[in-house]
Formats: C-alpha cells, sequence, structure tokens
C-alpha cells in the first residue's frame, strides 16, 4: 500500500464507531466500546470516558463509561472545571496544557493535555466525551475532528 493508500487515523476511527453503533447492543455497551476503541488506537489517549446529563434534568454531569483509572468526579455541576464548561457552552474545549487553564478540574496528576466535545441531540445538550492525555499538546486537529464527528453520530443514541 503506498502513502497515498494508507487511511487516515479520522477514517479508521469513524469507520470503527459506526461499526460499533451498529451493532445490537444497548447505549452503554455501544459507549463503552467507543471508549475502548479510541484508547486502544490513540496511544496518547490515556483516559476516555462519558459524561451524560443528569437525566432528572439538575445541571450536572453524571459520569458514564470509561476506561482508564478511576476518577472520584462521578458527578461535576455544569459550569464546573472544563467538562461543566462545556456543558453549557456546547463547544469543543482542546486543553493542550490543563495546568494552564483556570477552571481546570484535576483528575490526576498525570494529565497534561484534555480535549471535551459535547454530544448534541437537536441543539440539547444531551452528554459529552472527555478525554485526558498524559502528554502535554497531545490533541491534533485530526483527533478532534475525529472525535467531533463521532459524537454528532453518537447523538442518535440519545
Amino acid at each position: 500500500m503506498t502513502t497515498t493508500e494508507t487511511i487516515s487515523l479520522k477514517e479508521k476511527l469513524v469507520t470503527a464507531a459506526e461499526n460499533i453503533l451498529d451493532r445490537d447492543v444497548t447505549r452503554h455497551e455501544k459507549l463503552f466500546a467507543i471508549c475502548e476503541l479510541l484508547a486502544d488506537e490513540v496511544p496518547t489517549f490515556n483516559w476516555v470516558g462519558f459524561y451524560m446529563a443528569d437525566p432528572s434534568g439538575k445541571e450536572e454531569l453524571v459520569l458514564g463509561p470509561f476506561v482508564g483509572a478511576s476518577t472520584d468526579h462521578t458527578r461535576i455541576p455544569f459550569g464546573k472545571g472544563i467538562c461543566g464548561q462545556v456543558a453549557l457552552s456546547h463547544e469543543t474545549f482542546v486543553a493542550q496544557d490543563v495546568h494552564a487553564q483556570d477552571n481546570y478540574l484535576s483528575c490526576s496528576i498525570d494529565v497534561q493535555s484534555e480535549i471535551v466535545v459535547p454530544i448534541m441531540k437537536e441543539d440539547v445538550f444531551v452528554a459529552q466525551l472527555d478525554i485526558d492525555s498524559h502528554t502535554r499538546d497531545s490533541i491534533t486537529i485530526e483527533q478532534q475532528e475525529a472525535l467531533e464527528e463521532i459524537c454528532d453520530m453518537l447523538a442518535d443514541e440519545f
């Protein structure tokens, strides 16, 4: 295979996510499989997880499926930390150096970079994908684009 014939990381991740979403399993199982996919395929993704909007309507994020070290942050109020900020802004947030962020909610001393991508269903915030990396400046544009495309596809699951 020549260089021009190789599949990009974005194409690989999006195609694999489409295959996961086509499975006849629960939403939880699909989300967990996507966490595994991203953690396995991107060496710098050290923690991959989903936070859902509290189904009771309380302005709080509730931890869903994840891959990586356990976290004390099982519930995060909207507005608190980068995850809480994204719950309000509905915009992807990339922190190439989390220690430079005033609103960073520390999960581990090892985390250096983070990306949080909202999942919107018909303009309503329903969940988010949160990824931590132990490598500073590790989130690429290609990764961001792939994650945003995957999160767009995930909206149908909510």
